[in-house]
């Protein structure tokens, strides 16, 4: 009997279905790759129990498990809870434990927390015990459905953040890390994914432990084009949405996703990525899928503002904060700062956040000035130069 066995022999949750999903030896996989991200710490934990107003009692003791036997490696280790996690945290590990209270926020606010820890810190590993995470409609919910939100400090924006890796630890389904796993093993569609790392022993890893009939993992070693990728996309969802709620066809979709292509490759570039990257899954192809679901949170607010609504009540209309909102500014303030040519972002900032009309911002980027088609290939300022030696058409 295997300890996989052991833990989903009690099982009551129905979470032992996923068991042939899973590599034989999880468990071990899972120890392996912690190991394998020696350095810094941070273990989040305590989820919220309504009818007792304070955390579970499993997630604690649990973090505080991993914690011990990774100080005993040489690691160092801080926990991060909320203002009722805390208390029960310093009781067990101790008053000279590390720990950390992430206050309850809005979304743009937690992230900008989760950024300080970060920064604060630079962890090799996050990990998630037992601490709960929001659902596909950004709602925290208990295991009966109930809404958590208003106790629940929204920790798992520090898994959102790109470059740590990361492992999950949950019973119910709802908490961080399990939330990626609900839709693609319930119904089985064939997808993909990339593993980007300079280690080659880390992506062979990665590959076997998650490939199987239906989910396949390739390769890639531009670590920051990846990330970069996953982030940049968010912003030309906004444009896709606010394109369709104008009447704009697929001809429209086609110019709008291919020209978002050509400045997520240029901001990457000029920031040390490779451009070929995005010729894959975490460029062109998750640019196309978050670009084309009318699910997408950044596709909704897109499409209210498309509708004539400004920001603030787009963002009502879909009751949370999409990604791509903050990550317009954070790209834009560093395309200033790096002179890097970002038409369709700076033109999206303009309609989100200097009020100008959606449809008189896509007229305007329509008459701009005529640029080349692949600038790796071609680059902007031939085309420039041909124009100021060209004859004006009478």
């Amino acid at each position: 009997m295997t300890i996989e066995d052991i833990i989903l022999g009690s099982d009551g949750r129905g979470i032992s279905a996923l068991r042939p999903h899973l590599p034989a030896n999880f468990c071990a996989d899972a120890a392996g790759f912690v190991l394998g991200h020696p350095g810094t710490a941070l273990i989040a934990t305590g989820f919220y129990i309504l009818s007792g107003d304070a955390v579970e009692t499993d997630g604690p003791p649990g973090a505080l498990a991993i914690g011990r036997a990774l100080e005993a490696m040489g690691q160092r280790v801080a926990y991060v809870t909320d203002a009722r996690g805390v208390g029960v945290l310093r009781a067990i590990a101790g008053l000279d434990a590390d720990v950390v209270e992430f206050p309850t926020l809005d979304r743009e606010a937690s992230e900008r927390e989760a950024q300080a820890l970060m920064d604060a810190y630079a962890p090799s590993l996050l990990v998630g015990i037992e601490r709960c995470a929001p659902s596909a409609d950004g709602a925290y919910r208990n295991m009966r459905g109930v809404d958590i939100g208003a106790n629940t400090a929204q920790i798992d924006a520090l898994f959102d953040l790109p470059g740590v890796a990361s492992v999950g630890i949950g019973d119910g389904g709802n908490e961080i890390g399990m939330g990626n796993l609900a839709a693609e093993i319930a119904q089985k569609q064939l997808t993909a994914t990339v593993i980007a790392s300079d280690d080659p022993v880390t992506r062979a890893y990665v590959q076997a432990a998650l490939g199987c009939s239906y989910f396949r993992v390739y390769a890639g070693n531009d670590r920051y084009g990846a990330e970069l990728g996953g982030s940049l996309k968010n912003i030309y969802a906004i444009a896709a949405g606010m394109a369709a709620a104008l009447g704009m066809g697929e001809n429209t979709r086609s110019m709008l996703m291919t020209r978002a292509l050509a400045e997520m490759s240029r901001f990457a570039v000029a920031l040390g990525a490779n451009p070929m990257t995005f010729l894959g899954l975490s460029g062109v192809g998750d640019l196309i899928v978050t670009c084309s679901s009318e699910l997408s949170r950044n596709y909704r607010v897109g499409y209210a503002l498309g509708q004539g609504h400004d920001l603030d009540s787009a963002i009502e209309v879909l009751g949370q904060v999409a990604e791509g909102v903050n990550t317009v500014k954070l790209v834009c303030e560093k395309a200033r700062q790096e002179d890097i040519y970002m038409p369709l972002a700076q033109g999206l900032y303009r309609v989100m956040f200097d009020g100008i009309p959606a449809k008189d911002m896509a007229k305007a980027l329509m008459e701009s000035e005529q640029s080349s088609d692949v600038e790796f290939m071609l680059s902007r300022e031939s085309v420039s130069r041909a124009h100021e030696l060209a004859p004006d058409p009478e």
